[in-house]
């Protein structure tokens, strides 16, 4: 499987830019643990509103599949946004 498969291609963008943001908080005053958590939040609300500004929202069905299509789609970028971090942290590291 790959990445794009479940990851709308619209949104792939989203992973380079919450990884510069997770930079960014990497330099702020917020603990490690929180960065990934935050990271997700941001990472929703960016996709929400992708899915509201490129949807028809008429029904109570379509407000429930915006829902789950901005969440599924923002953890799945913040994830690999942090996947890939961790990928680049890992190779830096001296066994």
């Amino acid at each position: 499987m790959n990445l794009i498969d479940f990851i709308k291609p619209e949104l792939l963008i989203l992973i380079p830019v919450l990884y510069v943001v997770g930079i960014g908080l990497k330099k702020s005053n917020l603990p490690n643990t929180l960065i990934p958590r935050a990271l997700g939040i941001i990472s929703i609300f960016l996709c929400a509103i992708w899915v509201i500004a490129t949807s028809d929202i008429s029904t109570l069905k379509d407000v429930y599949y915006t829902a789950f299509v901005s969440v599924t789609q923002g953890v799945l970028s913040a994830g690999a946004s942090v996947y890939f971090n961790q990928l680049y942290v890992q190779s830096k590291k001296k066994d």
